[in-house]
Formats: structure tokens, C-alpha cells, sequence
């Protein structure tokens, strides 16, 4: 595996995102400014823990079509999140050994255990990149993104539970357009959001806590969410509640529990 340049500074003076969800999945590698953080989302929104149980269920299912069926071999994932095993690239080199991924975020304590977690398969291979979404010039043009991936060989771009802290002032559209422009025909978007459709009122207070906290969100509706998809071609079923997106065995939860709109398209 590669890594681009050394961490940063870790701020723990604010809780962050990335270390949130890591709070959420069960995780140890947060501070306690993300713990008080993350329980206060959840005295609102019980459903938390739930809603992130199945954005990563969702992002193996996916990974796992995307392979075994779309021929993918290459995925860049964006806002990767801090290292939870199965990592995407262990779920992608299960089926095809011979996968490459590239991880990009922008959390300096993602990068402190980047080494440590993602091994990959001799045939595959592995990088990270210390990016932010929200400059996906300075994203694509990353030489160790040059060295893992071909972009001129369909790639899946792997967005989940990304989006939403991408306000619309910052262009959220214009970034995924941006991002896919560069891959050819045959690569795929897969991809999460959270959104406030089962219960405005709930996810308003969740709104005012992230944002509260220093990190500005915007949840989305169904059909703000799928024109994230425009001009691809939809898998079935379509943009659906994550734990209804090609379900692999019963899963006892609510729409509202989860609330999580996901699809994956592939690009014509």
C-alpha cells in the first residue's frame, strides 16, 4: 500500500464526522469530544446506530455487485471514513484478488491507521490519499491515485454516507459530475445519503447538532438524491432505503430507523 503526504495535526478540540461514525459502528478510534458529540445525535436519533450498521452493509453489497457482475476492478472511495474491517478492498478482493482501490479522506486520524488496516491481495493493490471531496482536481491529479488506478478502465466511485456533509452551496452536483467526467463508459457511482424523509423533525435537530458542532450537513429528499444518478443507468431497485437495496437476508429494521437512500448507477 502507498500513502500521500504525512498526517496532519489531529484536531480533538471538535468532534469530527469521521470519527463520529466510527463511534457509531462501535469502533475505538475517537475522542471523547466525538463520543459526547455522537451521543447527542443519538438522544434525537436512536436510529443511528442502525442507520450506520446498514450504510455499510450497503457498501458490500454493492462492492460485491459491482464485481461479480459489472466486471469492476477498480473503485475509488471517497471519504472512506476511519479503517473498519471487512474494508471496502477486502470485500472487493474477496471476489476479484486482483481488485485496486484507492481510499481518499480528509481526517489526518483516518491516515494515522491507513498502514495498519489496509492490506492488500500481491495481485491487487491499495493506496490512500489525504484529499477533500471538495477539491476533486487536487484529488484526481494525486500521483498516488496515478500509480493504482487506469482511468481509462472503468472505476466505481464509492460515495457513502459522503454527501450530505457537501451543503449545496459547495456544489454538490458539479463535484460528482466532476469525478465521474474523468472515467469511461462502464464505470459506476455507488452511493449513500442520509435524508430527513421519514422524519423532518428529527433530522432537523440532527442537522443542528452537526452543524452546531462546526460541521455544516444537508440531508436530502429521494429526489434530490437521485439526481446524483442523472445520466446514469439505475441497478435495480432504483434509489431505495439502504437495508431495501438488494437485501442478502432479513433484515428487521424500520425505513425510518435507517434512513438512508442509496442506488448504484453505471455511467453508458
Amino acid at each position: 500500500m502507498t500513502t500521500s503526504n504525512a498526517a496532519r495535526d489531529i484536531d480533538t478540540s471538535r468532534p469530527h464526522s469521521a470519527r463520529m461514525y466510527d463511534y457509531y459502528l462501535g469502533g475505538k478510534d475517537h475522542f471523547a469530544v466525538d463520543e459526547q458529540a455522537a451521543e447527542a445525535v443519538a438522544g434525537v436519533y436512536p436510529g443511528i446506530f442502525v442507520c450506520a450498521r446498514e450504510n455499510r452493509a450497503f457498501m458490500h453489497r454493492a462492492t460485491r455487485v459491482l464485481a461479480r457482475e459489472h466486471g469492476i476492478r477498480q473503485w475509488l472511495d471517497v471519504g472512506t471514513g476511519i479503517p473498519t474491517e471487512p474494508n471496502l478492498h477486502q470485500v472487493a478482493q474477496s471476489v476479484v484478488p486482483e481488485a485496486r482501490v484507492v481510499y481518499a479522506d480528509n481526517d489526518p486520524l483516518v491516515l494515522k491507521y491507513a498502514k495498519r488496516l489496509m492490506r492488500s491481495t500481491p495481485q491487487g493493490r491499495t493506496a490512500y490519499v489525504h484529499g477533500d471531496v471538495n477539491d476533486p482536481g487536487s484529488l484526481l491529479d494525486s500521483p498516488a491515485l496515478a500509480e493504482v488506478l487506469d482511468l481509462d478502465r472503468p472505476v466505481a466511485l464509492s460515495l457513502n454516507a459522503l454527501m450530505h456533509f457537501v451543503t449545496d452551496a459547495q456544489d454538490p452536483y458539479g463535484i460528482v459530475a466532476r469525478l465521474l467526467d474523468v472515467v469511461p463508459s462502464g464505470s459506476a457511482l455507488a452511493l449513500s445519503h442520509c435524508t430527513p424523509d421519514f422524519d423532518p423533525s428529527t433530522w432537523q435537530k440532527v442537522t443542528d447538532i452537526y452543524t452546531g458542532a462546526g460541521t455544516p450537513v444537508q440531508f436530502r429528499s429521494r429526489d434530490d438524491v437521485a439526481r446524483f444518478f442523472d445520466g446514469l443507468e439505475l441497478l435495480d431497485p432504483g434509489v431505495t432505503v439502504g437495508h431495501r437495496w438488494r437485501p442478502d437476508g432479513s433484515v428487521e429494521a424500520t425505513d425510518a430507523e435507517v434512513s438512508l437512500w442509496t442506488g448504484v448507477g453505471i455511467k453508458p
